[in-house]
């Protein structure tokens, strides 16, 4: 008998309450891993100097996620062909999870043992919870969430909770209240029509209820943040400012921002997706990010307006531009670029030293394009 085709028998769920469509059933397992707490780069993004994962791949399938491109999915294949019969990640990213139990009963003793703490300028020690999966993305993970955050708090340390299913967080309340200070919890919208989120976030809850399920942990005085990430080329200024205006109902502590980046496997599949959901518009303006001069427009474009909207609406916004638009950039907008790059984010979590200058000034000529 073919031992993979047993394990895929074994292990693939038919009557799941948590999934999010009746499309081919999740395969599920147990991640063999050994390692909890991980160093993180995502400090150059003021996000956290350490991630805490609790599962190997995720239930929502987010086709532009750039999960599966990174190491610890790539290296990975023998793992994953073994324990969910995953043949390509990418392609199959979404179909497998492969949870971490293992963490509850381990946590508080690595945190016990552990006698220096990484805390740079722009990741301030935070833990990340979870930024290669979503950590609250069905029940099971969810459970091992409510031990980390409830772990972390108590060693006094601080925790950054990202899902796009804040919803199912609100089950955890009692752990955040705890926690205090000591936790901020936040999700990634990048559009409020929700027929284009599904598209290419197919098994992702809506996000008028991301954005329900941010509202209630704010109204409890829980610190919330957004990742308007990836925002759709298909925005206009009039709907990042409708966007923004909801967003800031749930009072984030701050509004990161990106454009999408057109990486090679992973877009790819984003512009096949859009066009199998018969969203023609998005399609094509996805399409057109191939182009390298295009894409930079789009991106500029809308930075600007997030710059713009953030000023005139008194949001702490926070751009994320990166190293490829800075060398596309003409000269006035490289330095804009790489004023915000190094500017530290204006979210007062884990005792940051929010900024005490306004943000750097919008170039005239991308006012004069773009406004």
């Amino acid at each position: 008998m073919n031992t993979n085709t047993g394990r895929r028998s074994k292990n693939r769920e038919k009557d799941n309450p948590n999934r999010m469509t009746g499309e081919n059933p999740v395969r599920t397992g147990e991640d063999p891993t050994e390692a909890v707490l991980s160093e993180s780069s995502l400090n150059k993004k003021h996000l956290c100097d350490y991630v805490i994962n609790v599962a190997t791949g995720c239930r929502h399938g987010c086709k532009f996620c750039y999960v599966p491109s990174t190491p610890a999915i790539r290296t990975r294949g023998d793992m994953l062909k073994e324990e969910a019969d995953v043949d390509s990640a990418q392609k199959e990213w979404g179909d497998y999870v492969l949870y971490r139990d293992g963490i509850i009963n381990r946590i508080d003793g690595i945190l016990d043992r552990k006698q220096s703490w990484k805390k740079t300028p722009r990741g301030r020690g935070v833990v990340g919870i979870s930024f290669g999966t979503d950590c609250y993305m069905d029940g099971r993970a969810g459970k091992i969430t409510r031990e980390v955050v409830d772990s972390l708090s108590s060693h006094e340390r601080y925790a950054r909770v990202l899902t796009r299913n804040p919803i199912l967080a609100l089950q955890d309340e009692d752990v955040f209240r705890n926690a205090g200070e000591y936790v901020t919890i936040g999700s990634s919208i990048s559009s409020l029509y929700a027929d284009r989120v599904g598209a290419i976030e197919p098994r992702a809850p809506a996000p008028e209820h991301r954005l329900e399920g941010l509202k209630k942990f704010s109204d409890m005085g829980i610190q919330t943040f957004v990742s308007m990430s990836p925002t759709y080329p298909t925005m206009t200024l009039s709907e990042m400012e409708g966007q923004l205006r909801k967003i800031s109902e749930v009072e984030p502590s701050v509004i990161f921002h990106e454009p999408i980046n057109p990486r090679s496997g992973n877009f790819k599949m984003t512009i096949r997706a859009a066009l199998e959901e018969g969203e023609e518009e998005l399609h094509t303006a996805l399409n057109r990010l191939t182009s390298q001069e295009n894409w930079l427009d789009y991106c500029l474009r809308q930075f600007t307006w997030m710059q713009h909207l953030g000023s005139k609406l008194d949001l702490p916004v926070h751009l994320w531009p990166d190293k490829r638009q800075l060398n596309l950039a003409e000269p006035d907008v490289e330095e804009w670029l790489r004023d915000w790059k190094t500017r530290q984010s204006p979210e007062d979590f884990a005792n940051r030293d929010v900024p005490s200058t306004p943000p750097p000034e919008i170039p005239d000529i991308l006012k004069e394009r773009y406004l």
